[in-house]
Order: C-alpha cells, then sequence, then structure tokens
C-alpha cells in the first residue's frame, strides 16, 4: 500500500510539473515564418520583398524578441540583392534588425487549440542603429498544443529616414534612374512558435527543481490521497497501471 501511495503522489508530481510547464519558452519556426516588406518607387509601382532568416523567442514573461538577418534580404533579382545590402541596410555594420515587444503570457497560455484573438502590443524596432517605437495589431492563433500563430492584421509602415537610411534610399534611386523611390515602407508578417512544453522528449522543463508553488501542490495531493479509502486508492492506481 506505502508503494501504491508513492507511484500516486510521483503522479500528481508529474502532473503539476506538466502545467506549470505551460508557461514555457515558445521559439520562432523560420520555415513556418514569414516576414515581407513593399518597395514603392516612380510613385505608383510596388514591389515584394522578404526576408529568409529569422529567428525569434518568446519567454515566461511574454518578451517577445525577433531578429531579421539583413543579408538574407530577398528581392528576386540578385543585382539589387547586394544593393540593398551594401547600399541600404549596410549589412558590413548592422547585420539584424530587432523587433522587441511585450505580450500577456496569460492569455495565450489561456487559448485552446483552434481558437484565435486579436491582439495590440506596443514594441520597439531596432534597425540601422536607430530606435523606434511602433504599434502592432495582430491575429493570435493556437493551432495546436504546442503551435502558436501570430499574424499582422495591419501593414506596419515604417519611413527609412527615421532609420537613418534615407540616404541609402536616395543611392538605390540614383543607380537605378529612377525618378522616386518612397521612403514609406509598409511591412507585413506571419510567425510561427513552437514550445516543447506541450510535450514530448524534447522539453527543456524535465529537468527543471520544483518551484515552492509546485511543492504546495504536490502537498495538497498528498493530503488527498492520504485520505482516500483503500478501495478508492486501488481505484485510482488501476488508472495508471499498464494492462497486460
Amino acid at each position: 500500500m506505502h508503494r501504491l501511495i508513492t507511484a500516486l503522489l510521483a503522479t500528481s508530481l508529474v502532473s503539476v510539473g506538466m502545467a506549470t510547464a505551460v508557461a514555457a519558452e515558445w521559439t520562432l519556426n523560420p520555415e513556418r515564418s514569414h516576414l515581407a516588406f513593399v518597395s514603392i518607387k516612380a510613385d505608383h509601382i510596388g514591389e515584394v520583398h522578404h526576408f529568409t532568416e529569422l529567428s525569434g523567442t518568446i519567454d515566461d514573461q511574454g518578451q517577445v524578441i525577433i531578429d531579421t538577418k539583413l543579408d538574407s534580404v530577398e528581392t528576386l533579382i540578385p543585382i539589387r540583392n547586394e544593393r540593398m545590402r551594401e547600399m541600404l541596410f549596410k549589412t558590413a555594420q548592422y547585420s539584424a534588425a530587432r523587433l522587441s515587444a511585450k505580450i500577456d503570457p496569460a492569455t495565450i497560455n489561456a487559448m485552446q487549440p483552434g481558437e484565435q484573438l486579436d491582439v495590440v502590443a506596443e514594441s520597439s524596432l531596432s534597425l540601422h542603429g536607430k530606435t523606434q517605437p511602433l504599434v502592432l495589431k495582430m491575429q493570435a492563433a493556437k493551432l495546436d498544443a504546442g503551435t502558436l500563430m501570430v499574424a499582422s492584421t495591419e501593414p506596419v509602415v515604417l519611413d527609412a529616414a527615421n532609420f537613418g537610411m534615407g540616404e541609402g534610399v536616395e543611392k538605390l534611386r540614383e543607380i537605378a534612374g529612377l525618378d522616386r523611390i518612397s521612403n514609406a515602407v509598409p511591412v507585413t508578417f506571419v510567425m510561427t512558435f513552437d514550445t516543447p512544453a506541450a510535450g514530448g522528449s524534447d522539453s527543456t522543463t524535465a529537468s527543471t527543481p520544483p518551484s515552492p508553488e509546485m511543492l504546495a501542490k504536490y502537498e495538497a495531493y498528498r493530503e488527498i490521497v492520504e485520505a482516500m479509502s483503500d478501495e478508492q486508492k486501488e481505484a485510482v492506481a488501476a488508472l495508471f497501471t499498464p494492462a497486460r
């Protein structure tokens, strides 16, 4: 009977650990994420470009970090890629852009698979040695227990001049022989995050020492188990005994 109680308590502690793991870190899945921007030339011609190398996380406090490798700009024209890297982004000096934002982790953790909600987040973008505040309007969707997708519902319009990139835009205009290239750049995104907290052998929470809160819940479970009759303990233990 002692081993029976031990098994029940161990199961309870694992359950508490799994519940705590819901707040674990989310990691950006670059293969299921997309960041695009539109350049506008000659007043009315828009061309869509994107970046191929993204990384990021959402930690258990709701702090969001998204890093974009600027060398990975893809315009579908190799010489234009090179010119953007050298003249606009100056990637030898500024290798990446970083978006920082804050969301409510409780809201995300409470979402059920298939559920979606509108999110407005204050953020900041660090690009080309400058940092500017942004307001992001997004929709978040819980695709399953371990997958979260966040997409812009309105384009974020950046002004290249605010990031000290006006001169680079002018150089691109001159070398392309254009009358005008707009400093206004609409940006859209779809970001997909995965977490091991939903289960699986890759979960990083398995080796984390139990917190005081977890231990308190364990004690509560222990008191409940010890108050059970022998018949109740046998019935509950049977649920966790593999069939032979």
